[in-house]
Parts: structure tokens; C-alpha cells; sequence
């Protein structure tokens, strides 16, 4: 099984060329069982994959793919424990997606079209996790750029859904610049593409403690662009404009963790670098803390997720940039259920609500659905770290990881953005389930085939924190023969005391504004208006980009349109006109007519001697 996990992405490429075969001639019931059964495949290989995958570096198969000189490039895959867990999440998730996604977009008139864009999704990422080397990942990672496009920009006829596709593309491209600088520089000096080969390199001293730190940029700048960090997050809000199942595969485990995926698989580099790791642990947690204060002032139930999104993967870079690898792929794992989870609990919502996605015109709903809310209060319990809940076990090993690397101040912003977390995800839970229903209208069912993927990730969401707790399992069996550090150790009787309570006073809050009353949210935004307008617009992140850059380009390129309208364009006018007027000239000369050739010939022949006289004179 071990030896044929390339088969793997395959499955959902095999279904996407089906349903791309069938076109819109398919039922839809054919096209989601089409999509879900590869996925499924995939899913269960991957699961048998992990199970007999050895520690270390694992097991490599390459063949031969390109020669340049004495160069040979290869393609293939490389099977290792972090990515064979990677590839369970990846294709597990996806495969609860592909069933919700009946329910959710039934009746859609290019549901076929919809489940081959997320089967080709699902292929780019697993490709992108199994790729040994940094070309083939560098193509996957591209493609799942491209199938991001698509999928965000779905429904296309809708003017936001357009520009958030545009904006996810033009932005993910800028961070992909620099891993493709990253990919040529690590070729350059030495001499090889493959990642463990360019590890190996590093940790020999073959390569310059300069040049290891600015290629461990660049990757990072991928990582920035693709996982949202500050400051090319903002596309990630945007992309609430996709259907809610895309949105869940897009911020649980596929394109978001793709960054942070790649910076996790490239570790050893970072640790080189004290300045990489510094830059990665400082912008994770000011994303963190960042992103965390501006869920606490939106409206939109799909982007207070997304804005949750972008906060626990600040997290996550947080724990890598202060060492704690197996932390920081430990808050992934479970970040990856508990969020999907939510995305799913909010598309319920959606559908229940017909469509309806401002938290405002919400409320009541856990006397109408009660599944749905004890599932979403799951996810939401879990992302604010409440033991026994899985999301409490990874962001105690991220905090604790700048603690006993000794960022203190990492660790309190750390702690800060844990209390905002919980406050904005039950002012989403208690607007959404608790009082009276504020909308129009009576809310509709909710199909089983969307409720029961729900339950599978809240079951995950509860149980996936005991592979790290107690024992430290998770982190042993990562780093096994890897050379990595297993974790930091004990956590001090201190630390879960502290999340904890600043996860139930941020609970506390919510629950004295949204429920109880006693607390009012006006006279908060009445003592500091300025400071919610300032959350509210996002910090003018976008007014900036588009003072900054957007305007001097669009004013340079009116300039450049117009030089070349009328300079460019006039000059050759005016060419094209002075050889018109002498052709037409000419034209006229050459009329047949002997009087006319013998007064052209007495005029050039005067002409001929004004010219020599003047000559001779001059």
C-alpha cells in the first residue's frame, strides 16, 4: 500500500475527468456519488497509508523527468509521517465536503461542474503534499492557486464572487514569487531540487548562513500569501463569496494549510535561520492577535469564521517560528475538524434561514434545530479551547512553546488573541441560537446527508486532542528519526488554568452581552466610536492598498494609455498621413501630361541653380 500511495491523488483527477466527461448530462445524485466515491478511496488508502508508514524519512519513489546537463529532475512522491498525516486530513475532509455538498447545493444547475472543481482540488493538494521535490510542489501549489480561483468565483455571474476570485489569484501570486525565487535559489547553490536533499545541504554547511535565511524568507513569503498571514490576508474574507462547502475545505485543511504545511516541511531550514524563525514567529502572532480583533465587530456568520481562519493559522506559524514543530502541526490537525466543523454548522444555518448570513436578522434557532446547534456549540467550545475539547490540548502546546522559548511577549499576544477568540465565537454561537428569532420568515429543514458529516467532525473535534494528551504520542510519533525536537516538555499547572480562564471569561463576556444583557455592546462602541470604526472597516487594510498601490497604477496606466493614444498612436498617424499626402501628390504629378513633365523639369532645373549660385555665394 505503502509503495502505491501516488495512486492516491489520482482518485479524485480520475473523477474530475469523469465528470467533466459527463458534463451537465449527469443527475446530480450520479455526480456527487461520482465525486464522493474517489474521495472516499483516497481517504481510506491514506488511512491504510498511515498506518504502516515508517518514521524518518519515510519512502521516496522518483522517475526520471527532465535532464539538464548533468542535472536530472525527477517526479514522484515522498511519504514521510508528516505528510501521511497530512493526506488522511486532506482527503478525510474532503470527503465529508463532497456529502454535505449534495444537500447544500441541490437544485444548482452546474452541480456537476461544481463537484469536478472540487475533485481537481482535492488532487492538487494531495499532490502538493506527496511531491518530493520543490518544482513538482511548486506545480501543485499553483494549481491549487488556479483551483481556488475557480471554486471562489463559482458563481460567477455574481459581481463579489468575480472579484474575490480575482483578488485570491493576484494576491496568492504575489507571496508565490518569492517561494519561486526561494526554488531557484536553493537549485542555484545546492544543486538539487529535491527538499531532503536541500536540508541534508543546509545541515552539512554547504550553504551560506545568509543565503539559508533569505531562501527561508521566500518560502515564507509562499507560506504568507497562501495561509493569510498579515499582510495578503486579506483575500481570505473575501473568498466568503465561494459556497459554504468550498469555503470549508478552503479554511480547514486544503489551500490555508497548504502554507503552513510548507513551512512545517521545510523545518529544518528555519531553524537554520534564527532570523527566519523570529519573522515567522512574530507575523504569526500578530496575525494572530490581528485578525482575532476584527471578528469581534463582523456581522457576516461566514466571515467572522474567516476571520477565525486567518487567527489560528497566526497560531500556528506562532508555534513553528518558536520551535514547537509538533504543536504547530498538532493546532493544524485539529484546527482543520473543529473549523470545518463550524463552516459546515454555518452553511446549515444558511440553508435553514434561506440564505440569509447576517448574524443580526438571526437567533432562536436551538429550539427549531438543536442538532445543529449542539454540533456547531461543539466547534465553537473546541476553537476557544475548553478541555476536554481538542482545540483546548493544541493552543496549550502553541502557547507553550513561546513560553519555553522564551518569547514572552509572543506568549502574551498569544493569550490575548485566546481571549478574543472566545469572545467573538459565542457572540457568533448566541446570536445565531440564543433569544428570539429576528429574521423574516420561517426557517426551513435541514437535509440528514448535511447533518451527518457535521457529527463525524465533531466527534474529531473531541477526540482528535487525545493523540498528544497524555503521553505526548502525536509529538513522538512526528519526530521519530527526524532529528526534530519532540516538544517542550511539561506544561506548567499554571498554563491550562490560564487558558482556560481567560477562554471563560471571554465566554463570560459574550454571555452577559448577548444573553443576559447586563453588559451593552452600544455603550462599549458609544466610549470608543473611532475604535469601531477601525475594526469595522478591518483596520482600512484594503482603503491602504488601494491609496497606496491600486490608485498609482491605475493613474500610471491612464498615463501610459494615453502617450500611447495620442503619442505613440499620432506618430503614426502622422507618418501614415505624410506618405498619403506625397502618394497623392505624386499622384497628381504622374498625369500623362507633357506641358506638366517640362514645367517640373524648368522648376528643378531653376531649383538646381539657385543652389549652385548659392554655392558659390556661400
Amino acid at each position: 500500500m505503502l509503495a502505491n500511495a501516488w495512486v492516491i491523488p489520482l482518485l479524485p483527477l480520475a473523477a474530475f475527468v469523469l465528470l467533466l466527461a459527463g458534463g451537465r448530462r449527469w443527475k446530480e445524485g450520479v455526480a456527487a456519488w461520482v465525486g464522493s466515491i474517489a474521495v472516499l478511496a483516497a481517504c481510506v488508502w491514506s488511512l491504510g497509508v498511515l498506518a504502516v508508514v515508517p518514521g524518518g524519512t519515510g519512502r521516496k519513489m522518483e522517475i526520471p523527468w527532465l535532464s539538464l546537463g548533468d542535472t536530472v529532475i525527477t517526479m514522484g512522491m515522498e511519504v514521510n509521517r508528516l505528510n501521511a498525516l497530512m493526506l488522511l486530513i486532506v482527503s478525510l475532509v474532503s470527503f465529508l465536503v463532497h456529502v454535505y455538498s449534495r444537500g447544500y447545493m441541490r437544485g444548482d444547475e452546474r452541480f456537476s461542474v461544481f463537484y469536478a472543481y472540487l475533485a481537481l482540488f482535492t488532487f492538487s493538494m494531495l499532490g502538493l503534499v506527496i511531491s518530493p521535490n520543490l518544482l513538482q510542489f511548486y506545480i501543485f501549489w499553483e494549481l491549487v492557486g488556479v483551483c481556488s480561483f475557480l471554486l471562489i468565483g463559482y458563481w460567477y455571474y455574481k459581481p463579489e464572487a468575480k472579484a474575490a476570485a480575482k483578488k485570491a489569484f493576484i494576491l496568492t501570486r504575489i507571496g508565490d514569487v518569492g517561494l519561486f525565487i526561494a526554488v531557484i535559489l536553493a537549485f542555484w547553490h545546492t544543486g538539487t531540487l529535491e527538499i531532503s536533499g536541500v536540508i541534508q545541504a543546509v545541515q552539512d554547511g554547504k550553504v551560506e548562513a545568509g543565503i539559508v535565511t533569505l531562501i527561508a524568507l521566500l518560502i515564507f513569503a509562499g507560506a504568507v500569501g497562501k495561509s493569510g498571514q498579515f499582510p495578503l490576508h486579506t483575500w481570505l474574507p473575501d473568498a466568503m463569496e465561494g459556497p459554504t462547502p468550498v469555503s470549508a475545505l478552503i479554511h480547514a485543511a486544503t489551500m490555508v494549510a497548504a502554507g503552513v504545511y510548507l513551512v512545517a516541511r521545510t523545518f529544518p531550514l528555519f531553524e537554520a535561520s534564527p532570523v527566519a524563525m523570529d519573522t515567522v514567529a512574530y507575523v504569526g502572532a500578530f496575525t494572530a492577535l490581528f485578525a482575532a480583533s476584527i471578528g469581534l465587530v463582523q456581522n457576516d456568520i461566514k466571515r467572522v469564521l474567516a476571520y477565525s481562519t486567518v487567527s489560528q493559522l497566526g497560531y500556528m506559524m506562532l508555534a513553528l517560528g518558536s520551535a514547537g514543530y509538533t504543536a504547530g502541526v498538532f493546532h493544524l490537525m485539529t484546527h482543520a475538524f473543529f473549523k470545518a466543523l463550524l463552516f459546515l454548522g454555518a452553511g446549515a444555518v444558511i440553508v435553514a434561514l434561506h440564505h440569509e448570513q447576517d448574524i443580526r436578522r438571526m437567533g432562536g434557532l436551538w429550539n427549531r434545530h438543536k442538532g445543529a446547534g449542539v454540533l456547531f456549540l461543539i466547534g465553537c467550545l473546541a476553537i476557544s479551547g475548553i478541555p476536554p475539547f481538542s482545540g483546548f490540548f493544541s493552543k496549550e502546546e502553541v502557547l507553550l512553546s513561546a513560553w519555553q522559548d522564551g518569547r514572552w511577549g509572543v506568549f502574551a499576544v498569544g493569550v490575548l488573541a485566546s481571549f478574543f477568540t472566545a469572545f467573538y465565537m459565542f457572540r457568533l454561537f448566541f446570536l445565531v441560537f440564543a433569544g428570539e428569532y429576528r429574521g423574516k420568515g420561517q426557517p426551513g429543514p435541514v437535509s440528514s446527508g448535511m447533518m451527518w458529516p457535521m457529527g463525524v467532525l465533531a466527534a474529531l473535534a473531541l477526540l482528535a486532542g487525545f493523540a498528544e494528551f497524555p503521553g505526548g504520542w502525536l509529538s513522538h510519533w512526528l519526530t521519530e528519526e527526524t532529528g526534530i525536537p519532540a516538544g517542550h516538555g511539561s506544561a506548567p499547572v499554571w498554563l491550562p488554568l490560564l487558558t482556560v480562564s481567560i477562554a471563560a471569561a471571554g465566554i463570560a463576556l459574550a454571555w452577559g452581552m448577548y444573553v443576559k444583557q447586563s453588559v451593552s455592546p452600544e455603550q462599549w462602541r458609544a466610549r470608543a466610536p473611532w475604535g469601531y470604526r477601525v475594526l469595522l472597516h478591518k483596520y482600512y487594510v484594503d482603503e491602504g492598498y488601494a491609496a497606496v498601490i491600486a490608485l498609482p497604477y491605475k493613474g500610471l496606466s491612464i498615463f501610459l494609455r494615453g502617450f500611447d493614444r495620442y503619442v505613440v498612436e499620432g506618430l503614426v498617424r502622422l507618418a501614415t498621413a505624410a506618405v498619403q499626402t506625397a502618394a497623392r501628390v505624386s499622384t497628381r504629378l504622374q498625369n500623362g501630361q507633357v506641358q506638366t513633365y517640362a514645367l517640373i523639369s524648368v522648376i528643378g532645373l531653376v531649383l538646381l541653380m539657385i543652389g549652385l549660385a548659392a554655392g558659390r555665394l556661400f
